[in-house]
C-alpha cells in the first residue's frame, strides 16, 4: 500500500477567519513546506459566496496558486450563488466535484481534509 502523497482541502465553510486560520494557513504551509507532494483547496458550497464577496481573501487564493496548490470549485455550488465567473477571474478551476471528490475519497495516496 502506498503512503498518501497528496491532500485535498474541502473548503466548505462561509466564516472568514476558518478560511483564513485553517484553510487557507494549512493549505498554502502543506505546498511550501512540502509537506504533501500535491495540494488541492476545493471551494464548496458557501465558501464559494464568501470568496466571491470578500476581495481581500483573493489575495491569499494568489498566493496559493503562485506556490503551486490546485485550486477547484464546485460548479454546482458557484453557480448556485452566481459566482463561478468571479471566481474564474481570479484562477480556480470551476467544474462540477462530485465524481472528482469521491475519487479523491477513494484514493489511497490522498487525503481529504474538510472544514
Amino acid at each position: 500500500m502506498s503512503q498518501p502523497s497528496k491532500v485535498v482541502v474541502v473548503w466548505a465553510n462561509g466564516d472568514r477567519e476558518v478560511a483564513i486560520s485553517m484553510a487557507f494557513m494549512y493549505t498554502l504551509n502543506s505546498k511550501l513546506k512540502e509537506w504533501w507532494d500535491e495540494v488541492c483547496l476545493v471551494v464548496w458550497g458557501p465558501s464559494a459566496k464568501l470568496l466571491a464577496e470578500d476581495i481581500t481573501l483573493h489575495e491569499h487564493i494568489e498566493k496559493m496558486k503562485n506556490a503551486g496548490v490546485e485550486l477547484l470549485a464546485c460548479k454546482a455550488c458557484t453557480d448556485s450563488y452566481g459566482v463561478s465567473e468571479v471566481l474564474e477571474s481570479i484562477g480556480i478551476t470551476v467544474k462540477y466535484m462530485g465524481v472528482d471528490l469521491t475519487e479523491f475519497l477513494k484514493d489511497e495516496t490522498t487525503r481529504v481534509i474538510t472544514v
